[in-house]
């Protein structure tokens, strides 16, 4: 009798089947720790994405606070030549004066000093940004706007028609270092002639 034979031997026979046995599919650790992996990353996107809103938040007081700053400038700037005031309306309807004659809220060098208590009458004012724009509107949030104005060459025998203009705001109530918190605006610009 023939005997037919098989042609692969034992040994690889039982290898096969221990590879079939061991990779027969996914234990619970292996569920745990890819579990374990997938939270650790959601959680940094998270805090990517809080850092994220509070960054536009900042960003969106910064340009508040720039564009107060410009709005101040340029009323100074169109009656800076002549003599006399201007006038800015907030959120809530207050109208500021805004004085160009030389003089104005006190500097710290280059800049406007905040931590003066009382500056001068019509070179300050806080300027209420609500949304939308009316006195019904939703307040968000005050800022401390002040400005100064002085006279290019003023210790020279004959004064110059040139006028360097300081303008410095802040948002009013919020202390610093809070995810919050926005550096004041300074801007400084030279007009006349």
């Amino acid at each position: 009798m023939l005997k037919v034979m098989n042609n692969q031997p034992a040994d690889s026979k039982k290898r096969r089947y221990s590879l079939r046995r061991g990779s027969s599919g996914i234990g619970v650790i292996e569920v745990l720790i890819a579990t374990l992996v997938l939270m650790i990353c959601s959680l940094g996107i998270v805090g990517m994405i809080s850092a994220a809103i509070v960054t536009n938040n900042r960003n969106k007081l910064d340009s508040t606070g720039i564009m107060l700053t410009q709005a101040i400038i340029e009323r100074v700037k169109s009656t800076i030549i002549g003599s006399g005031s201007s006038s800015l309306v907030d959120c809530t309807g207050t109208t500021w004066t805004i004085e160009t004659a030389p003089g104005g809220a006190a500097l710290a060098g280059a800049n406007i000093d905040f931590t003066e208590a009382t500056p001068a009458t019509d070179y300050h004012m806080d300027y209420v940004v609500r949304s939308p724009c009316s006195s019904t509107g939703k307040e968000i949030t005050t800022y401390d706007v002040r400005w100064h104005v002085e006279i290019v060459g003023a210790a020279a025998l004959t004064p110059t028609q040139t006028f360097l203009i300081t303008v410095g705001a802040r948002m009013k109530g919020h202390s610093e270092g809070n995810m919050f918190y926005s550096l004041p605006v300074n801007f400084r610009v030279m007009a006349g002639n």
